[in-house]
């Protein structure tokens, strides 16, 4: 897995991008995430149009990241979500939890000003 980042109208977007297995790969993920936390960066987008597959592992970062962002009064949200990884949501029931979005531009416009 690779992973980028970029700031966009204040918001920080992480586009990891191949599979998010677990692993070295999965924590580079994690640990930006936790990073951004600490640097008071409280709304990100995940962009998961690169991101071939995810497993129980990938999910569990996500939802510990969504859950340290929520209890530190910020918001993660996704965008671009694959029609793979959309199955997973929906068989994990994490389709209720997580605010998806199709666009990167429409997720970050969802966040409204602060």
């Amino acid at each position: 897995m690779k992973l980028s980042d970029r700031t966009q109208d204040g918001i920080v977007v992480l586009s990891p991008s191949g599979k998010i297995m677990g692993g070295p790969d999965a924590s580079l993920l994690n640990d930006k995430l936790h990073q951004c936390i600490e640097d008071d960066q409280k709304r990100i987008v995940v962009d998961l149009a690169g991101v071939e597959w995810m497993n129980s592992t990938g999910l569990g970062i996500l939802i510990s990241s969504y859950t340290t962002l929520r209890n530190n009064g910020g918001e993660l949200k996704l965008a671009n979500v694959t029609d793979k990884i959309h199955s997973l949501l929906v068989i994990t029931k994490l389709v209720t939890v997580f605010e998806a979005h199709d666009s990167v531009d429409e997720a970050i416009g969802s966040f409204g000003q602060k």
